[in-house]
């Protein structure tokens, strides 16, 4: 049960999640456990997914006891200040990511800003980062790098992005990390291989922390030797000329 702190204001907790369906508690700290026992209140992202993660995480919590938010594409941006109202009134709430770390490719990013605008304390705990876990296991460069999110759907203005991308990385000594639909990944592979020069290198790392986990670094040229199937597969992309 959530303890009400008297007379001051309530924390955010940044709560992650697993990357996949695998025992949570298999890539997550205690700590995550330990949070979710103590918190009723939740922003996230889908409802049902939601209760299955805190239900795995603490089977014997109360369900009923929760109080959830939804935070996505369809949420009214006037309606997210109000999300925040429990820890105006002493409770901590916990944000809850779909996959990964809340606010990073994540709409959590969102009440964390008026968080701090409300000068509430933030509490980012710790988990698995796709994007971080990527670019630590690609070999590339840790020490400057951007994340771009998804790529442009259209094909010729994607061509154009990607070899922008290639510039910059080669100027900059920078690796670009981005992400694609999943159903879309195998066709992103091949246009990175005809669109890049040969000696570019390129990470594709799937199904991060799963059992079925596929990272590789090679080259333009090396990778049309290379036959992988990333279809409907949650991937990352790295590029680094």
């Amino acid at each position: 049960m959530s303890t009400q702190h008297s007379g001051k204001s309530g924390s955010v907790y940044l709560i992650p999640s697993t990357l996949g369906d695998m025992a949570p508690l298999e890539v997550l700290p205690i700590s995550i456990k330990q949070t979710i026992e103590r918190l009723d209140h939740y922003i996230v992202e889908n409802e049902k997914t939601a209760r299955h993660f805190i239900k795995k995480i603490s089977p014997r919590k109360s369900q009923p006891s929760l109080k959830l938010f939804l935070l996505n594409k369809f949420t009214e941006q006037q309606e997210i200040p109000t999300f925040l109202n429990p820890c105006l009134e002493g409770f901590d709430i916990g944000i809850l990511s779909e996959a990964g770390c809340p606010g990073i490719a994540d709409p959590g990013a969102a009440v964390v800003k008026i968080a701090h605008e409300k000068n509430l304390q933030v509490v980012p705990l710790v988990g698995p980062s796709s994007i971080l876990l990527a670019l630590m296991a690609s070999g590339m460069n840790g020490q400057n790098f951007a994340f771009n999110g998804y790529l442009p759907i259209d094909g010729a203005e994607r061509k154009k992005y990607i070899k922008t991308l290639e510039r910059k990385s080669k100027e900059e000594n920078q690796s670009q990390i981005f992400i694609e639909t999943p159903y879309r990944n195998n066709k992103m592979l091949e246009e990175l291989i005809k669109t890049l020069a040969p000696s570019t290198r390129i990470c594709v790392a799937a199904d991060i922390t799963l059992p079925t986990e596929y990272i590789k670094t090679k080259t333009a040229i090396n990778w049309k030797r290379e036959h992988v199937d990333l279809h409907k597969r949650p991937a990352i992309f790295i590029i680094q000329a």
